[in-house]
C-alpha cells in the first residue's frame, strides 16, 4: 500500500514539527480543527497542515494516522479512531508503556488497520535539532522511510510492537526521573537548610549536579505532559517485576507543577520547590493492605472522547492514579 497522505491526530507542538518534517518530504499532511484551540490552530498552519474539520474526513482521506498526544489520551483516540473505521497504518508514537502500546494495537488491528510502535527521544525537531524516532512492528521500516532525510531520524528496530515504546521508557526513565529527583533533593535541602551546603558538596564531587538539578524550571510549564508518562514507566516497572515507587514519585512530582502550565516564563527554582511542599501528601496504605500493582486495569467500557485542558488533564490524572494503584 503506498503512503502519500497522513492524518496527524491533535498536533501539539511536537506533533507539528514531526507534520512539518513529513510535509517536507512531499507527503500531504492533514488534521481536523474541529474543538481544538486557536494556538493549535495556529501552529497546524505555520506547519503546512491541510485542516479537513472533522477528524472523520481526514481519516478517510488518510493512508496513515499519527497519533502524538499526552499519554493520559493514546488508547481512547485509538479507540475514537477504530470506531470511524480507519483501516489503514495506525502509528502510536506516544510516551506510554509497552502494555499501553500493546493495548492500542489491539484496538486499531481489530477495526483492520495496521499498527506501528513508535517512541520519539528529543525535542521537536526543527533545523539544527537532533531528534529520533524509533519504530517496531510489521510496518517499521516502510514509516521510517519515509521521514528520511528530514529533520526526524527514523530508525526502525527489528522487534515488534512495543519494543519502541519500551525503549522510549527505559531513555525517561532516566532524564525525567533524574530530573525530578534531584529537583526534589533541592526542595530537601532548601527546608533543612542545607542547600548552600549541598550546592558546594556537589561542586566539589559531582561539579555537572548543581546545573542539572535547575533543569526543571525550564521544563515546569510542561510538566503536566509528563504525569502520565511517568505513571506508564511505573507500570512498565511493575509489570518486569521491579519497584514502580521512583517514578509514581516522580508523577505525583510532576503533578504538583500543573500550576506553571501557562506561564509565560520559566519560574525560578525556589518557586518550583516551594509548589513541591505545597502539594498534599501521599496517603499511606493501611497497616496489612494488599500489595497494589501498577498495571493499568482494563477498560471494559468506551471512554467518552479524549479532551485536552488542565481541567481535564487533573481529574483523569486522579483516575488513571487510582487505576494503576488498584489491584
Amino acid at each position: 500500500m503506498a503512503m502519500k497522505t497522513v492524518a496527524l491526530l491533535h498536533p501539539g507542538e511536537m506533533g507539528a514539527a514531526i507534520g512539518a518534517c513529513l510535509c517536507g518530504r512531499g507527503l500531504r499532511v492533514v488534521w481536523a480543527s474541529a474543538g481544538r484551540s486557536t494556538k493549535t490552530r495556529s501552529r497546524a498552519n505555520a506547519a503546512g497542515l491541510e485542516d479537513l474539520g472533522a477528524l472523520e474526513r481526514a481519516l478517510d482521506v488518510a493512508d496513515i494516522a499519527l497519533s502524538v498526544c499526552p499519554p493520559h489520551g493514546a488508547l481512547e483516540l485509538a479507540r475514537e479512531v477504530a470506531g470511524h473505521g480507519f483501516r489503514g497504518v495506525y502509528i502510536d508514537a506516544n510516551a506510554v508503556s509497552p502494555a499501553t502500546v500493546r493495548n492500542v494495537g489491539r484496538v486499531v488491528e481489530a477495526a483492520e488497520a495496521t499498527f506501528v510502535d513508535g517512541g520519539i527521544i528529543g525535542p521537536p525537531p526543527v533545523p539544527g535539532v537532533s531528534s529520533r524516532i524509533y519504530l517496531s512492528g510489521g510496518r517499521a521500516r516502510d514509516v521510517a522511510a519515509l521521514f528520511a532525510g528530514s529533520n526526524l531520524e527514523a530508525i526502525p528496530l527489528a522487534s515488534a510492537a512495543g519494543a519502541a515504546s519500551a525503549l522510549k521508557a527505559c531513555y525517561a526513565a532516566w532524564t525525567k526521573g533524574a530530573t525530578a529527583l534531584l529537583a526534589a533533593i533541592r526542595a530537601l535541602a532548601t527546608h533543612e537548610g542545607v542547600e548552600a551546603a549541598l550546592l558546594e558538596e556537589w561542586k566539589r564531587s559531582q561539579p555537572e549536579l548543581p546545573k542539572r538539578s535547575e533543569v526543571v524550571t525550564a521544563q515546569a510549564r510542561k510538566a503536566w505532559r509528563w504525569v502520565g508518562e511517568m505513571e506508564e514507566i511505573a507500570a512498565s516497572f511493575e509489570a518486569a517485576g521491579l519497584p514502580a515507587g521512583f517514578h509514581l514519585a516522580a508523577a505525583d512530582l510532576y503533578r504538583r507543577l500543573e500550576g506553571f502550565k501557562d506561564g509565560t516564563a520559566a519560574p525560578a527554582l525556589a518557586e518550583v520547590t516551594a509548589a513541591f511542599a505545597r502539594g498534599a501528601p501521599r496517603r499511606k496504605a493501611a497497616s496489612g493492605a494488599p500489595r497494589r500493582s501498577s498495571a493499568p486495569r482494563a477498560q471494559e467500557d468506551a471512554p467518552e472522547r479524549f479532551k485536552f485542558g488542565t481541567a481535564a488533564i487533573k481529574r483523569d490524572a486522579a483516575k488513571r492514579l487510582r487505576s494503576l494503584k488498584r489491584s
